[in-house]
């Protein structure tokens, strides 16, 4: 196989005719089936800087123990009854008490990480689900996502600074601290204190080198993992069109959408009574704004705007401003404001008494 005839533009969705952006539908869908943009890269960063910090705070704890652990068991080794049960199960106890803390934390660490990338807490079994397409070998898709691929190069990149990283500093800080630890071993001879200035200088190394691997992981979340994610998730235009269609069937949505509209009519009651024809009031408590489309066939005045108390106040206030009719006619305004929300038609119930009210307009004759 040569690499000269591969031509990296095939690896793009847009070759594949996925030109448009997903939806929140696909991305809310993809969510569902645990497939989210999230970087492991900043996962493990953040759990080696977390347990790192553990072992720092820790640590002179951590040499009381292991200086329990050393006068026990050499204080016990000579004796012909140095493996027994007994000293197994002290053995496990202090094990588990210098372990569990760290690792404790990087579990707790770790799950926060994840949900953090997540946007919250995902509880799917679709990864779990036997997908046997994944078990063939698909030689082009695998060059794809790990060779010819932003991701690809960028992994082979971050390998090698990672790797540089850790040496330059390891080397910078031995070269630094070298004369003191010397000194320590020859001029001292306090094995403590040369075992306390390695664990200093180990102890910076760390945490200078998963600092920057923090950097690190949160390019690749934004830079990477979150735009491959998403250009992953694009769909064609046929799909964008069958979405709609199912979109314009799913009575959830449609309700949605509405909500939408009717929270954008509220948002926007000036205008809203401007553009009304007539304005239903009780007169006190209730208003209501109608307004009427001729160029909706068939149509039927809808509710443009209303309110209660200190609103239907407003509404009035509004259409005196702006030269809109006001009528009073109580049962009309407290039946509409109680059963029409704002953005929807009138119910046949009321046709007739609206029809008065705008042929007294001059707006129409009948509906």
């Amino acid at each position: 196989m040569s690499f000269e005839n591969i031509d990296l533009q095939w690896f793009a969705a847009e070759d594949e005719g996925r030109t448009e952006e997903a939806s929140e539908i696909r991305i809310d869908k993809a969510r569902k089936e645990g497939r989210v943009a999230k970087s492991q890269e900043l996962n493990g960063a953040l759990v080696m800087f977390f347990g790192v910090l553990a072992l720092i705070l820790l640590a002179p704890w951590m040499l009381t123990k292991f200086i329990e652990i050393y006068i026990f068991f050499f204080s016990r080794c000579t004796s012909g009854n140095a493996m027994n049960a007994a000293n197994a199960v002290v053995f496990f106890n202090y094990f588990a008490k210098l372990v569990l803390p760290v690792a404790f934390t990087g579990v707790i660490v770790g799950i926060i990480g994840n949900i953090i990338q997540n946007g919250g807490f995902i509880f799917s079994t679709k990864p779990l689900e036997p997908n046997f397409s994944k078990v063939l070998p698909h030689i082009s898709e695998y060059l794809k996502k790990t060779v010819f691929s932003r991701e690809g190069l960028f992994n082979v990149l971050k390998s090698i600074f990672k790797v540089a990283v850790i040496v330059w500093i390891a080397f910078v800080l031995i070269r630094r601290k070298m004369g003191e630890l010397l000194f320590i071993i020859h001029q001292n001879g306090n094995v403590l204190a040369a075992v306390g200035k390695i664990a200093s200088i180990a102890a910076t190394l760390l945490v200078i080198a998963s600092v920057i691997f923090i950097a690190v992981g949160f390019f690749d979340y934004f830079v990477i993992q979150r735009p491959s994610f998403l250009e992953n998730l694009k769909m064609t235009k046929q799909e964008v069109k069958e979405e709609y269609k199912e979109m314009e069937g799913d009575p959830e949505v449609k309700n949605k959408l509405k909500e939408a509209q009717r929270a954008l009519l509220r948002s926007n009651v000036p205008k809203a009574v401007r553009e009304s024809d007539v304005v239903i009031t009780n007169p006190t408590h209730f208003a209501v704004a109608l307004k009427y489309d001729v160029d909706i066939p068939g149509g039927a005045p809808m509710v443009n705007a209303k309110g209660e108390d200190l609103m239907a106040q407003r509404i009035k206030q509004l259409a005196r401003e702006n030269d809109v009719p006001i009528v009073e006619n109580r049962p009309l305004a407290r039946g509409l404001y109680a059963e029409v929300d704002v953005g929807d038609i009138i119910p046949e119930a009321y046709f007739n008494a609206i029809s008065v009210i705008y042929a007294q307009l001059n707006k129409f004759s009948k509906l």
